[in-house]
């Protein structure tokens, strides 16, 4: 190769790279700007609709004292109830979904269910975020009976939120457990996107190991070998670094929250652990 066409290579493959590096960064910077659509999916839902999504799962609206709604609840059949359980869910769903999570717990146990619905979910006013996520979840928790246990219930995403009030108020909180979590959503955004500087772009982290690290009561941990969402070795490394009283449940063949097994069953397992390591 003669030294003119070698000095042309060198100015087509800079000029390549730089091409490359500016669609990198444009790349990065869209996933910046747009983070949150990456991370939330909140259905929308009329009033009407959620009145009647509601309805068929024999729910009620929760509201806050000033009749603003934050969720859906459902006392106990059995009355007076022995606790309260409070539900955050996973990203794509929304309260009168979860009405599964609250057949199981009151087959087994006479708990008040609250079920959270997130701001910008269902017909909830506002936007979501980790900071909206986080204050919505305050709130809803200062709202439950002190007299009684308070027990939690995090899903996917929602364990995020659950593990942040338990470090927050980890007085208030009895016992939890946890559906397809992770340990940090930043260390799940860059599984899924592994060529981008997650660690560096994303903002709303969910760092629940170091929120756990404020609380010493129950942590039940659920996780699914087949779980391509939130794969099991995040939910995993965050069983592994609490350092409380903690149970472990594998569904080699089940995916995203997933229970694979009699929901009564489970649930009343879920139930032992919390009462026998209660203080």
């Amino acid at each position: 190769m003669s030294r003119s066409s070698k000095s042309t290579f060198r100015i087509c493959l800079r000029r390549g790279l730089l091409v490359c590096l500016a669609f990198y960064v444009i790349v990065c910077l869209g996933c910046a700007s747009f983070q949150r659509r990456f991370i939330y999916f909140p259905p929308k839902f009329t009033p009407q609709q959620v009145d009647q999504l509601a309805q068929e799962v024999n729910l009620e609206r929760w509201t806050n004292s000033s009749g603003g709604f934050i969720g859906l609840k459902r006392p106990s059949p059995r009355q007076p109830a022995a606790g309260s359980v409070l539900i955050t869910y996973g990203n794509a769903s929304y309260a009168a979904g979860c009405a599964r999570y609250a057949n199981g717990i009151q087959s087994v146990a006479a708990f008040d269910v609250f079920i959270l619905e997130y701001p910008g979910y269902a017909d909830r006013l506002g936007w979501p975020s980790q900071n909206s996520l986080f204050h919505a979840a305050n709130e809803a928790l200062q709202l439950l009976d002190t007299n009684k246990p308070i027990y939690l219930l995090g899903e996917s995403l929602g364990s995020g939120v659950a593990a942040h009030l338990a470090g927050a108020f980890p007085d208030r909180v009895t016992g939890m457990v946890l559906l397809s979590p992770f340990n940090k959503l930043v260390d799940v955004a860059q599984y899924h996107m592994p060529i981008l500087p997650v660690h560096l772009l994303l903002v709303d982290r969910f760092p629940s190991e170091d929120y756990l690290h404020n609380y010493n009561g129950p942590v039940g941990v659920v996780v699914d070998g087949q779980d391509t969402v939130v794969p099991e070795k995040f939910g995993l490394r965050l069983y592994n670094s609490y350092t409380g009283p903690k149970r472990l449940w594998q569904f080699p063949q089940g995916e995203h929250t997933q229970i694979m097994e009699p929901p009564a069953e489970f649930w009343s397992e879920v139930v032992q652990f919390w009462q026998d390591n209660q203080k």
